[in-house]
């Protein structure tokens, strides 16, 4: 297949025409443009290779882009494209995050022994095989220039500060592990509480949610009495995704830090499943108003149809709303109610020689509550928090890392778009984002800048810097496909099915309807695994 760029006055027709192709088969490849006398200029315009293109491409393979390394090299299996094309699927997944590894683990958990066919696509490629903090040649510095600074990890968002990881696990390859439960109040969250606390258990124990990771560390008992015993009897050892289990009988934990690569792994230990990677997801295919697969693309531009009964998206709060628009699927909140958290972050400083010898780990929370509408985290000392070499060199002042993150309330104006003049080398518009902050936010995050103040103040530790976000800015981006039982105010039903679309499904951040104080990574896995049962008993 290849690519042409319309000019002026160009249709589909007019297209045909020119390079002598049947229209129904330019159709056929462009089926997202309804109609062949529509100007297409500017427009990406996939067009059938030659003859001798196809003869010089199944012979030579000279244009030919390989995913991966192949399965019985790489360090876990991966498919083709083209052979995955050959099978229509019951579950198809889009993406490898936490979202989407949560409902493959308990597809594959659940569905052990029978024959149902589960494919996955991810459009990055395989980079790490773990987090990067389970990687010990990975500092403190080069784990945050991964997280942060990396152009092959992170990808910049147009005009935001958002990133974007586009890889085999997601951004849960340099996320920070922080994994609190998530304060939900029952008129704003379509889930009741005892369903949500009976997934949270499920999660936690999926993950290796805990919070013994600080237990026992002396700076970290000495300032999380200071603060109970003080303004703050809430505040707790922060709990990490982190497996701390010792091993013993023979049985390896080479994975602390947890990342969906576990979900990956524990899936495919349960089941078989297909794998493709550098395989784009541009488009939800459907048959009479009912899902039927998903067109994918290559990185050098070759075309597939996927089939399948259920399609999953777990694309991200930015990629599954824009597959969805770029699809046709309507719904007046897709794309709408974006939210992400508030923030402000600073550091402050210690002496040293006030502490033990032995300093250990940092990590407390202060959560959010009723009456408190924003969290606080302390984590430490920085560049120690997780290390591997356990000579730290004696240093007379050293730092905290210390924040508050207040909550966004969703508006509907908040919002991303398809930009209609820009589009990808994939033919995808590209997104254009709105998101600001209103009173209320902003009062929160006033709020949580103060109460970051007073934390460093009771522990004695002075700020030396502390710095609120941008609103476009962050990680934890949500809302834009947000559950409800409403088709007029959500995107999705409570158990993640877009309205009207029978077997299409999301599984990811852009689910929330309201965005907490907490990270939300286990909230989304919990999530995630309480949809894939809701698929299974559809699908028995």
């Amino acid at each position: 297949m290849r690519i042409y760029v319309a000019d002026k006055s160009d249709t589909l027709r007019k297209i045909a025409q020119k390079f002598h192709i049947n229209l129904s088969d330019l159709i056929t490849l462009n089926f997202r443009i309804p109609d062949p006398d529509h100007p297409l200029t500017g427009f990406p315009v996939y067009l059938p290779l030659a003859a001798s293109e196809r003869r010089a491409y199944s012979e030579s393979g000279s244009i030919q882009v390989t995913p991966a390394p192949v399965s019985e090299v790489s360090w876990i299996p991966t498919s083709s494209l083209e052979k995955m094309s050959q099978t229509e699927y019951d579950v198809l997944i889009v993406g490898t995050g936490p979202g989407g590894g949560a409902v493959l683990w308990r597809l594959c958990e659940q569905w052990r022994k029978n024959g149902k066919k589960i494919g996955v696509v991810e459009a990055g490629n395989l980079i790490l095989p773990t987090h990067a903090r389970n990687i010990e040649t990975i500092d403190f510095k080069r784990w945050n220039d991964l997280a942060y600074n990396s152009p092959r990890l992170k990808i910049p968002v147009s005009g935001t500060r958002l990133r974007q990881l586009i890889a085999v696990g997601g951004r849960s390859l340099v996320w920070s592990g922080v994994s609190p439960r998530m304060y939900l109040t029952p008129e704003q969250w379509p889930v009741p509480g005892w369903e949500m606390d009976m997934y949270y258990n499920i999660a936690e124990q999926a993950m290796h949610v805990t919070n013994v990771y600080t237990e026992g560390s002396p700076m970290n008992q000495l300032l999380l009495n200071q603060l109970r015993n003080g303004p703050y009897p809430t505040a707790v050892n922060e709990p990490l995704a982190v497996d701390m289990e010792p091993t013993r009988y023979g049985e390896i934990h080479s994975n602390v830090y947890f990342s969906s690569i576990s979900f990956l792994a524990k899936a495919l230990y349960r089941k078989s499943y297909d794998l493709a990677v550098l395989a784009r997801a541009v488009q939800v295919v459907t048959e009479k108003g009912r899902v039927a697969g998903v067109h994918v693309m290559t990185p050098d531009k070759r075309s597939y149809v996927l089939k399948a009964k259920t399609v999953v998206l777990s694309a991200s709060t930015l990629g599954t709303p824009r597959i969805l628009l770029h699809s046709g699927i309507r719904g007046d909140a897709i794309g709408h109610y974006l939210i992400n958290h508030s923030a402000v972050r600073g550091t402050a400083k210690f002496n040293r020689k006030d502490y033990p010898y032995v300093l250990g780990p940092i990590g407390i929370l202060i959560p959010e509550t009723e009456k408190l509408p924003y969290q606080i985290v302390l984590e430490g000392p920085i560049g120690y928090h997780s290390y591997h070499d356990k000579q730290i060199p004696f240093q007379e002042e050293m730092e905290l890392f210390v924040a508050g993150f207040g909550k966004i309330q969703p508006r509907y104006e908040n919002k991303i778009t398809l930009d209609p003049y820009r589009r990808d080398e994939y033919g995808m518009p590209e997104l254009q984002i709105h998101l600001d902050y209103n009173e209320a936010d902003k009062a929160i995050l006033g709020q949580a800048a103060e109460e970051v103040k007073r934390v460093t103040s009771v522990i004695g530790a002075p700020l030396v810097s502390l710095v609120p976000d941008e609103p476009v800015a962050g990680d934890h981006e949500a809302g834009t496909c947000r559950m409800g039982d409403d088709p007029a105010t959500s995107a999705t039903d409570r158990y993640g099915q877009i309205h009207g679309v029978p077997g299409l499904y999301v599984a990811d951040n852009s689910i929330f309807p309201v965005l907490g104080a907490a990270n939300p990574t286990l909230t989304m896995a919990a999530l995630a695994i309480r949809t894939a049962d809701y698929i299974i008993r559809q699908l028995k």
